[in-house]
């Protein structure tokens, strides 16, 4: 009997308005955010914080996520494409690629890393509570409780884009992905999809039964260790996503995850002495 997998086809392009084209991944970026935005106005106003010292924290956090997410791509999985040559370095910066006969073209932000959206959030908070004077340990698990839902949304907008793709599977779940070949593979971005959503629920429930656990560190603790031990093992479904990492022990996903699970730990290690 056949397995019965699923064809995975469908249009990068939600809509086209002219010359103009949505894609499915820009929508779910900004659906993300957008919940995260939600999210985070309601626990300020719950914690009785000033909507002044909410208005800002948008433009820190998209601003910090965008940068991190782009430098972090180029520098740890493309240096060979973007720190070797003035063409590499502004395409690193700017959205667009320069072409071989001369002229460029805009093309977008191709090729975002999570790890790096981490650490330029982190720094982004870092800067936002130096301006409004919050505790850093509040507004890093607020952000915490709504980090899962973006990271959810990012990880669906991958699977439009049939990118990060798993390794090879007789799984009766695998999804074939035709716009790379026609083998059944572990749908990695859909496990981290699902894995994200769950600390939501998870993380949201905590807070509903404990709110007084909100600014000291319990939350934003168990949101990197959560999400970076599920990357690490889910990343055993998957293909690699560069060739030099097939040299490696682990992949590069791995490696840069660990740094922040130990972060994750000894932030929760805190909260329990808070």
């Amino acid at each position: 009997m056949t397995p019965l997998y699923i064809e995975w086809h469908p249009d990068v392009v939600a809509l086209s308005l002219g010359r103009m084209a949505i894609h499915w991944y820009s929508l779910c970026w900004l659906a993300g955010l957008a919940l995260a935005w939600l999210t985070v106005r309601r626990l300020y106003r719950e914690e009785k914080l000033k909507d002044e010292l909410f208005d800002p924290l948008f433009a820190y956090c998209f601003i910090g996520i965008l940068a991190g997410a782009r430098l972090g791509h180029c520098i740890f999985y493309q240096p060979d494409v973007f720190l070797t040559s003035w063409h590499g370095l502004v395409e690193m910066l700017l959205p667009i690629e320069f072409l071989d006969q001369g002229g460029w073209t805009f093309t977008g932000y191709r090729g975002l890393a999570s790890h790096g959206g981490t650490l330029g959030l982190m720094i982004a908070l870092w800067l936002y509570v130096r301006k409004t004077r919050l505790s850093l340990w509040l507004v890093l698990d607020n952000i915490a409780i709504a980090t899962p839902l973006t990271a959810c949304m990012i990880r669906l907008g991958n699977l439009m884009n049939s990118e990060i793709i798993g390794k090879v599977t007789d799984v009766p779940w695998a999804f074939i992905f035709y716009r790379v070949d026609t083998l059944p593979r572990h749908p990695g971005q859909l496990y981290e999809a699902i894995a994200y959503l769950l600390l939501f629920v998870i993380g949201w429930r905590l807070y509903r039964k404990s709110p007084q656990k909100v600014g000291t560190g319990f939350f934003f603790g168990l949101c990197l260790t959560y999400i970076f031990t599920a990357r690490f093992f889910i990343e055993y479904t998957k293909e690699i996503q560069e060739a030099f990492e097939a040299s490696l022990p682990i992949d590069m996903g791995q490696i840069l995850s660990i740094p922040f699970i130990i972060l994750g730990v000894t932030c929760l290690v805190r909260s329990r002495k808070s």
